[in-house]
């Protein structure tokens, strides 16, 4: 399951002492990875996935996030920086589900 789309980055605000920022998956992909989601989840509902915004790839996880109704995507300041990604700047991504 792969799934391309454009998402703002944004600031998980329950985090004071460290910027912490995500991108969330679109409203479908959600639906469809909430679907196979209980057979392959890990702790806290994650989903491994394979990434790349840009020119930058790396492995990582996804987490169902039920104030936003989908999954949301950690972007860890190495890529944003890679990147040239501020938040609230728009981030062209591709995941890919690895264990499904």
């Amino acid at each position: 399951m792969t799934y391309e789309f454009d998402a703002a980055v944004w600031v998980w605000e329950a985090r004071r002492t460290e910027t912490w920022t995500f991108v969330t998956l679109p409203a479908e992909a959600s639906d469809e990875i909430a679907d196979v989601a209980d057979r392959y989840a890990r702790g806290f509902g994650s989903l491994r996935v394979d990434v790349t915004i840009g020119g930058t790839s790396w492995r990582t996880s996804i987490f169902p996030d039920g104030g936003r109704g989908g999954y949301v995507l950690p972007v860890k300041k190495a890529v944003r920086k890679a990147e040239g990604l501020d938040i609230g700047d728009t981030a062209h991504v591709r995941v890919t589900l690895v264990d499904v």
